[in-house]
C-alpha cells in the first residue's frame, strides 16, 4: 500500500518533468523561429539582403559578407533595434575595399522646351541640391526632374569642374544633351542656324577647363533660302560665284562640277538651304553655266524659277541666238529665261548720272553723287543713319530731276547691300550697280546677290566685288587663348604695372596698360585666366605674400571695372617665392616685384574607356544627316598655368 503511493508520487513527478521539459523546448523553438524572423525582416528592409541569420537558442547570429565595415555595422544595429543587442552574435566579414572597383560616376543633363531632367550616379559629396538650384533659376516655370543616384565613394579628380562647366554650358544651350564624367563632357546640342553653331562651338570650346576632353554634336537646320539665288559670272577676272544655293550635296555636286568645268578655279562651294523652286534646280542651273561658257563671258543670274543671262558686250549676234535658243529648249518646264545682249553704248562727255556712298573701316559713311529730289535726299539721310548711325553719315549730294524713275529703289537697295560689308563702297548708276569691299561674314557676297536681284529684278545688271577677311570676322577673328597671353606678355615688355609703396593700390601711371589689357581681355571672351602677384625679399615672407595676394586681387578688380568678364580669372599672390633676378641689387628687386598673366592649364587626366565612349563606337551618338563638329579640348601637362609675361 506505502509501495503503491510512493509510486504514484514519483510517477506525477516524472509526467510534470516530461511535461515541462516538452514547453521548455516548444518555448524555445518559438523564441528561435520568433527572432530570426523579425531580425530577417528588418535586415531585408534596410537593403541587407547580404546578410543571413540564424538563431541559436537567446542568441540570433549573422553571417556573411558585408560590402563594407559601414554596412556591416548597419546589420549589427538593425538586429539590435529587433533584439536585445547583448544577443546579437556577429560572425559577418568584410569584403576587401581593396579589391572593390570604385562606380562610374556619370550624369546626363536633358533640356528642352518641357524642362530639365537629370539621370544617373554621382558622388554622395555632391551638393546635389545646389545643382537643382541652379537648373531651376535657369528653367523659369519649367520643371527640373532629378533622378540621380548617389554613392559614397571618394570624388575622382576633375568632377567638380566637368560639372560646374556643364552647368555653366548648358545656359546657352536650351536644346540639348550634355553628358559629363570626371574626364570628359558631350555635348549634343541644336542651334538656330550655321553661324550660331560656329560661335556656339566657339564659346564651348574656348571656356571649356583645359583637363576636360569636350566632345561637340551641335547640328545646324538649313536655311530658309528666298528668293532662292544664284548668280554665275565670267569676266576678266575669271569664273566665279557671287551667290550659289543648293537643295541637296548631289545638287550642290552637280553644280560645282559644271563650274570648275566652266573655268572656276580654287575653292568654292554651294549654300544647301530649303526653299528650292523646282527638283530639276542643279540640272537647270548646270544647263544655264554651260551655255554662259559658250557665249565666253557675262552673268547668269537665277531668282527662283527666273533666270536672267546677260552676255558680255561684244558678243556675236549668231553665236547668243544659238545658245540662247538650245538653252530655252533644254531647261525643265518650270523656269523662265530671260536673255540679254547688250548693245555697246557711245562714250558721252558727261558721263553717266551717278550715286556712289563709301563705308570707311571708322564706320564713316560718305554719300554723293546726284538724287531725284529734296524727299529722296531726306530719306536716302534717314536710311543711311538708321543703317550706320546717325553721327556716322556725311552726305554731299546733289539734287537732279532729270533721274529715271526707279532712281530711289536703287539708290536705297545700294544702301542697304553696303551695310552688309565691314567697309566699302557702292556706285549706283541708271543701268548697273558696283559694289566692293570687305565684310567678316563669309556669306555676305551671296547675301547682297540675293538683296539685289530680289529687290532690282532678276535681269539687273551689278557687280559684287567683295573679300571675306578673317580678321573682321566676329567669330573667328577673336584671339586665340595663346595669342591673348602673348599679346599681353608684349604689352609689358615695355610697361610695368606698380603699386604705391607698401600697399596694394595700383599707381596713377598703371592706368593706360590696365586700359591696353583690359581691351585685350575684352575680345579674348571667357578664357581661363591667372593673375599672378610677385613681391622681392625685403621685409617678411608672410607679409610679402599677403601683400602679393592683395594686389592680384586689386588688378583682378580693376579689370572687372573696365567690363572684362572676370568669372574665369583667379588671383593668386606669390610673395617670394619665385624670383625671376638676384634680390641683392636694386634692379633684381625691381624686377621681381611685378604682376604676370598666365593660362591656366590643369594637369591632363588619365583617360579611359567609359559608357559614353562605347555608345559612341555602337552608333547610339548621333544620326547620320547631322552636321556635327568633334572638337577635342587636350591639355598641355604642367604643374603651373604656362605662359610667361615679362616685366
Amino acid at each position: 500500500m506505502r509501495l503503491s503511493a510512493i509510486a504514484i508520487i514519483a510517477a506525477t513527478f516524472v509526467f510534470a518533468g516530461g511535461v515541462s521539459l516538452v514547453a521548455a523546448g516548444f518555448s524555445v523553438s518559438l523564441v528561435e523561429e520568433t527572432s530570426e524572423q523579425g531580425v530577417a525582416e528588418a535586415l531585408a528592409e534596410n537593403d541587407l539582403t547580404w546578410t543571413s541569420v540564424e538563431a541559436d537558442g537567446l542568441h540570433v547570429v549573422l553571417t556573411g559578407t558585408a560590402p563594407s565595415e559601414a554596412e556591416r555595422f548597419k546589420a549589427i544595429t538593425t538586429a539590435g533595434s529587433i533584439v536585445d543587442a547583448a544577443r546579437v552574435l556577429d560572425q559577418m566579414d568584410v569584403l576587401d575595399s581593396a579589391g572593390i572597383a570604385p562606380p562610374h560616376f556619370s550624369v546626363e543633363i536633358l533640356r528642352n522646351d518641357s524642362g530639365i531632367s537629370l539621370i544617373g550616379l554621382v558622388p554622395a559629396s555632391t551638393d546635389r541640391m545646389a545643382v537643382i538650384k541652379r537648373l531651376t533659376a535657369l528653367a523659369g516655370e519649367m520643371p527640373v526632374t532629378d533622378l540621380m543616384e548617389a554613392a559614397d565613394y571618394p570624388v575622382p579628380e576633375g568632377w567638380d569642374r566637368a560639372l560646374d562647366y556643364a552647368l555653366k554650358s548648358l545656359k546657352m544651350l536650351p536644346r540639348s544633351k550634355i553628358s559629363v564624367d570626371a574626364s570628359r563632357v558631350a555635348i549634343t546640342a541644336i542651334s538656330d542656324s550655321p553661324t550660331a553653331k560656329h560661335k556656339l562651338e566657339t564659346d564651348l570650346t574656348r571656356s571649356a577647363p583645359g583637363s576636360i576632353r569636350l566632345s561637340l554634336a551641335i547640328s545646324a537646320p538649313r536655311p530658309v533660302i528666298t528668293p532662292y539665288t544664284l548668280r554665275f559670272l565670267i569676266d576678266q577676272a575669271g569664273a566665279r560665284f557671287d551667290a550659289c544655293s543648293a537643295d541637296t550635296e548631289i545638287a550642290r555636286n552637280q553644280i560645282l562640277k559644271a563650274a570648275i568645268a566652266a573655268g572656276v578655279d580654287g575653292k568654292t562651294d554651294c549654300t544647301i538651304g530649303l526653299g528650292v523652286p523646282s527638283p530639276k534646280w542643279a540640272a537647270a542651273v548646270e544647263l544655264a553655266i554651260k551655255a554662259l561658257h559658250e557665249i565666253g563671258g557675262g552673268t547668269v543670274t537665277f531668282s527662283d524659277a527666273d533666270i536672267a543671262l546677260i552676255a558680255v558686250e561684244g558678243t556675236e549676234q549668231s553665236i547668243f541666238d544659238k545658245v540662247v535658243g538650245e538653252l530655252e529648249n533644254d531647261l525643265p518646264p518650270a523656269f523662265a529665261l530671260h536673255s540679254v545682249l547688250p548693245v555697246v553704248q557711245a562714250a558721252t562727255a558727261q558721263g553717266p548720272a551717278e550715286f556712289s556712298a563709301t563705308l570707311s573701316p571708322e564706320g564713316l559713311v560718305q554719300l554723293r553723287g546726284r538724287l531725284r529730289d529734296e524727299v529722296l535726299r531726306e530719306t536716302v539721310n534717314s536710311y543711311a543713319q538708321a543703317r550706320f548711325g546717325s553721327q556716322s553719315v556725311h552726305s554731299a549730294a546733289r539734287l537732279d530731276d532729270s533721274l529715271p524713275l526707279s532712281w530711289p529703289l536703287r539708290v536705297l537697295t545700294g544702301l542697304d547691300a553696303l551695310s552688309r560689308l565691314s567697309n566699302g563702297a557702292v556706285v549706283v548708276s541708271a543701268d548697273f550697280i558696283r559694289i566692293t569691299g570687305d565684310t567678316g561674314n563669309p556669306e555676305a557676297g551671296a547675301d547682297i546677290a540675293r538683296i539685289l536681284s530680289e529687290k532690282l529684278g532678276e535681269t539687273a545688271e551689278y557687280e559684287i566685288d567683295v573679300h571675306y577677311q578673317k580678321a573682321l570676322d566676329p567669330i573667328l577673328g577673336l584671339p586665340t587663348p595663346d595669342e591673348c597671353e602673348a599679346t599681353i606678355a608684349e604689352i609689358q615688355t615695355s610697361r610695368k604695372i606698380n603699386f604705391e609703396p607698401g600697399s596694394d593700390k595700383v599707381d596713377g601711371n598703371a592706368s593706360a596698360i590696365l586700359d591696353d589689357i583690359a581691351e585685350i581681355l575684352q575680345k579674348c571672351g571667357e578664357i581661363q585666366l591667372e593673375i599672378g602677384a610677385h613681391s622681392d625679399s625685403q621685409g617678411r615672407e608672410v607679409m610679402n605674400q599677403r601683400l602679393s595676394q592683395d594686389r592680384a586681387q586689386s588688378v583682378l578688380n580693376e579689370l572687372r571695372n573696365r567690363r572684362v568678364l572676370t568669372g574665369t580669372f583667379t588671383a593668386k599672390g606669390y610673395g617670394e617665392e619665385q624670383p625671376i633676378a638676384d634680390n641683392k641689387t636694386e634692379a633684381g628687386r625691381e624686377a621681381n616685384r611685378r604682376i604676370e598673366f598666365k593660362l591656366i592649364r590643369p594637369e591632363p587626366v588619365v583617360e579611359r574607356k567609359t559608357a559614353l565612349d562605347q555608345l559612341e563606337q555602337s552608333g547610339s551618338e548621333g544620326a547620320s544627316g547631322e552636321t556635327d563638329a568633334a572638337v577635342e579640348a587636350d591639355a598641355k601637362p604642367t604643374d603651373e598655368p604656362q605662359g610667361t609675361a615679362s616685366e
